[in-house]
């Protein structure tokens, strides 16, 4: 069966239902009004270059079976070439105020379309209603100089009196930042679709050298702040100063058939994390970068207390992530807590943790996540498919402090976070190392279930130690079996964990237990 999940002006995206993680079980060929385009593999594929507000019939063939179905693209008010406005397109003339104009002068609804070129620009600031078209061979350039991105403050005072305006952000503060490459405040119908690529070019800057040195929070690749209907379609975002695509406090983000890509040791460049958003769509996506692949947050306490809204309601389906930190990670700022989130369809390769979340002690009462599902997921040589840490030692002043890591109860109080429900089902990993499972609670606050069914975990032979957790006094871990500590209801029902060395279940501190059908082989 084929879904079409959406529908744009020029491009459209579309998503085969098989229950096979990221890749179709076949390949199969693409037509459109009777001529083929392409033939695919994967169940989510795209569809560029076409006429608005035209009727088209899509026709996916695999084997002797075929299957059509008919759309008709999105209206638009102008399309218009930012060539037209005076860019130049060859990767050393400044096109920024060229980009600029385009971006303003044209009526809402406009699509900007960059043809093929280089476009070398300073960050761009973005309005409410507006496509940025990207052909293939596009290339959105960042400028390499520091110096010339605006610094923007965290808050805003309200001269009349009214509550603190939210501008600047980083790791879950209000804090000065620098404008990023793409930058939208307050806006509303945003549309970056095409085959062309926004670069960060921060390999060419002391974006990735000297961040340690820097007062000011680097920029991200395109920042999303307090805005509604945004829609990012095919392009591929890389090499971005820091975290790439960030929605904070947004409603209504999807993210269809994109590629998101840097090196795997470019410092802090998480591929997708939407903070504090309601409402967020991943489907399709390609991710390799040199932190988490996709990191869900909703800040540390603080900005709880300037605005406390959960992440809520986001699905992550058929997506591919490799060589990151984590695949999919909650946290590790996550103040106003993580609610609803479903994974599902994904296929997840040499990254160092697969399911993961992280949270620590002063993250706050509002912390709770629950509602956790994870399922039919393909893990290929991630270190420790499944972690859960309550005890996370990074990115704070107090990191190292007893508070953090006094492993006996202290009060549960206005600081202590709260785990509940997580589901992990039908899932095969192929290739661990460290730990099948690392799950470790707070004394004071157990996690309230964690359930694993249908699983298989098969260790690498030639597994190498590893820390699965970032906790303080972390010990390296080797083909170590389900580890769960601290978890208030354990379910394990038909588990298959290949290649442990000791006990295939170990549980410290854990209330009720059950265990079905846990074995070494199938």
């Amino acid at each position: 069966m084929i879904n079409l999940i959406y529908t744009g002006a020029v491009s459209c995206c579309f998503e085969l239902n098989h229950l096979s993680p990221y890749y179709a079980p076949e390949a199969y060929d693409v037509y459109l009004n009777g001529e083929k385009q392409f033939t695919g593999n994967t169940n989510v594929f795209s569809l560029y270059d076409l006429k608005p507000d035209t009727a088209y019939v899509l026709g996916v063939q695999s084997g002797e079976e075929r299957e059509e179905i008919s759309f008709r693209t999105a209206k638009e008010t102008c399309a218009v070439d930012v060539k037209q406005f005076g860019a130049v397109g060859d990767g050393i003339h400044d096109d920024t105020d060229a980009v600029q104009a385009a971006i303003h002068f044209t009526p809402a609804g406009a699509r900007i379309h960059f043809p093929e070129g280089i476009y070398l620009c300073r960050p761009l600031a973005l309005r409410s209603h507006l496509t940025l078209d990207f052909a293939k061979g596009a290339v959105l350039l960042g400028c390499p100089d520091r110096q010339k991105y605006p610094i923007l403050p965290g808050l805003v005072p309200d001269m009349m009196g009214g509550k603190n305006i939210m501008v600047g952000t980083f790791e879950g503060l209000n804090r000065t930042m620098y404008q990023s490459l793409i930058h939208a405040e307050y806006c509303e119908d945003i549309t970056i679709c095409g085959q062309g690529v926004v670069d960060g070019n921060a390999q060419n800057s002391d974006f990735w050298t000297a961040f340690r040195n820097f007062e000011t929070a680097r920029p991200r690749l395109m920042f999303f702040c307090n805005c509604k209907n945004v829609t990012l379609h095919g392009v591929t975002a890389k090499n971005s100063p820091s975290w790439n695509l960030h929605p904070f406090y947004c409603e209504n983000v999807s993210f269809y058939d994109v590629a998101v890509e840097a090196p795997k040791n470019s410092p802090n460049t998480d591929a997708i994390d939407p903070e504090a958003c309601v409402g967020v769509n991943i489907i399709g996506a390609r991710l390799s970068v040199g932190d988490d692949c996709i990191a869900i947050k909703s800040g540390k306490i603080e900005l709880c207390r300037e605005r406390c809204q959960a992440a809520s309601h986001h699905v992550i389906r058929n997506c591919l992530m490799q060589f990151g930190h984590g695949a999919v990670t909650l946290g590790s700022e996550t103040a106003c807590g993580v609610k609803e989130l479903t994974v599902t369809r994904c296929f997840f390769q040499k990254t160092d943790r697969g399911l993961r979340i992280k949270t620590r002690r002063g993250r706050g009462k509002d912390c709770d996540i629950t509602g956790i599902v994870f399922d039919n997921i393909r893990m290929e040589n991630v270190i420790t498919p499944f972690v859960v840490n309550m005890w996370y030692n990074c990115c704070d002043p107090d990191r190292f402090s007893d508070y953090v890591k006094c492993r006996t109860p202290l009060p549960v109080d206005e600081r202590t976070p709260h785990l509940g429900t997580f589901a992990f089902r039908d899932i095969v990993c192929n290739g661990a190392e460290a730990a099948a499972c690392y799950i470790d609670g707070l004394p004071e606050a157990p996690i309230d279930q964690v359930t694993f069914s249908r699983v298989k975990i098969s260790f690498n032979p030639d597994a190498k130690p590893f820390v699965p957790a970032m906790q303080n006094d972390a010990v390296k871990r080797c083909k170590m079996g389900l580890y769960l500590n601290n978890v208030k209801k354990v379910c394990v029902d038909d588990v298959v964990v290949q290649g442990a060395e000791g006990e295939l279940l170990i549980t410290e501190n854990c209330g009720e237990v059950e265990a079905f059908a846990l074995r070494e082989v199938e």
